[in-house]
């Protein structure tokens, strides 16, 4: 039913965009032929993004120190939630009216940068400058050969420890820069049954990143364009790690593990203190902290199946993109350089949208952070050795990817098909939507 209506609504989205592209309407969807050079006189330019109530205020205080530089440039500023953004992104795509500048996600970029409604900023170099940043994590905004996002911060998986939970159990950890899956496993299962099922040791990993890093560490990929390419057997056993876990006892049953899969960060186990590991990215050490009323939190390297080897990859933990029919295409380019670029706008977004990806400014951040956000930036650093090529971005169509991914696991856990069965399923299901998004 959920895929039937996703399909619906997909369609009647490129519809649209197809129909505005034909007509050549509004502003924002298809090629302009408007010049990235700055305009004479005042100009106005939209911002959009998606977030919550610290994510606005540190936006607004950094645009208005943009405008401050640039006095004949005002930006006119607009937020929603996670899924009001992208519904009413979608309205202004198809309607030719979108933003200027625009918060990005790689689950939607190939979407949108392959229906042309996003700038190729390589045409704006010369007011936006991407060499800041890791070539990989860069390679990761370029849609079709087109660079059309400039990834604005970075995430790393990684296991965040909750060493508090570790002294009062009387445990301490095995060495995390060369353990595997098994020795992981292993330890969160002593924490379970230490504590008599009160603290859990972890909760297997359940999305999108997670099946990427799964895959290159079997030396599979996940996506080839637009084609899933992970053999049916890898998949098989991501799918059925969190069965495993919940009979291993690493995540106490089958029905916690449900309920924590469903929680919010407040009213989870790792959120609560009740869980020693949560596999997740580094910048949520933080928040992670604050529920869990103590900094004595720590981020270690995530297991691997040959300890050391070089799959693990820096995500983009979202992107700004520029409307490909702006009618400031320099001005948006200029506010997109500021905010991934410049100091002093790093030091008022910190790391509010996750690590930055400008590597000066993370440095410099690190410098000057304390407790949990400094460790946060300085993790990169940790796994660095263990970096390797970025892999291709998710296909048109695959948005829903994390979704899919839990809805599938929870098959496996609660016996609803084998996981084989399950990867099989998910596989041809997911095909199917990149096939008809194509």
């Amino acid at each position: 039913m959920f895929n039937r209506m996703w399909r619906r609504y997909l369609a009647a989205v490129m519809a649209a965009v197809a129909l505005c592209v034909s007509a050549a309407c509004g502003s924002s969807v298809g090629a302009s032929d408007v010049p990235v050079v700055p305009s004479d006189g005042d100009v106005t330019i939209r911002l959009d993004w998606w977030g919550g109530d610290s994510r606005v205020e540190t936006t607004e205080k950094a645009v208005a120190a943009f405008e401050k530089l640039h006095p004949n440039i005002h930006v006119d500023m607009e937020y929603s939630d996670w899924t009001g953004y992208w519904d009413k992104l979608a309205v202004q795509s198809a309607g030719g009216n979108a933003p200027d500048v625009m918060q990005m996600d790689e689950l939607y970029l190939a979407f949108y940068g392959s229906m042309g409604s996003l700038l190729d900023l390589n045409k704006a170099s010369k007011y936006l400058d991407l060499d800041g940043m890791d070539s990989s994590l860069r390679s990761m905004g370029v849609v079709e050969g087109r660079q059309v996002a400039a990834p604005a911060t970075t995430a790393q998986y990684g296991v965040i420890v909750n060493n508090a939970v570790l002294r009062e159990l009387g445990l301490t950890l095995p060495d995390t820069d060369h353990w595997t899956w098994s020795e992981f496993a292993d330890f969160a299962g002593q924490v379970t049954e230490k504590s008599g099922g009160r603290i859990i040791g972890s909760l297997a990993p359940n999305n999108g990143y997670a099946l990427q890093l799964w895959a290159r560490q079997h030396g599979d990929r996940l996506f080839d364009g637009n084609r899933i390419v992970i053999p049916p057997e890898t998949l098989a056993s991501f799918l059925k790690l969190p069965a495993d876990w919940a009979v291993d006892g690493v995540e106490g049953s089958r029905e916690r593990w449900s309920e924590n899969s469903a929680a919010a960060l407040n009213d989870s186990d790792f959120g609560k203190g009740r869980q020693a590991m949560m596999i997740t990215q580094a910048t949520m050490i933080t928040p992670y902290a604050q529920a869990a009323g103590t900094d004595d939190m720590s981020i270690v390297p995530l297991p691997q199946i040959d300890p050391g080897s070089r799959t693990m990859y820096l995500k983009p933990g979202m992107y700004w993109s520029v409307s490909s029919q702006s009618q400031h295409p320099a001005e948006a380019a200029m506010l997109v350089d500021y905010l991934i670029n410049d100091g002093g706008a790093g030091a008022i977004l910190g790391t509010e949208r996750g690590i930055p990806a400008n590597d000066g400014i993370r440095r410099a951040l690190a410098k000057d952070a304390t407790g949990t956000d400094r460790k946060a930036l300085a993790f990169i650093d940790k796994i660095r050795p263990t970096l390797g090529d970025a892999p291709s971005i998710t296909p048109n169509g695959a948005s829903e990817l994390d979704k899919t991914i839990i809805r599938y696991q929870q098959d496996v856990v609660f016996g609803k098909r084998s996981a084989i069965d399950a990867a099989h399923a998910m596989i041809a299901e997911l095909q199917e939507s990149i096939d008809f998004a194509s």
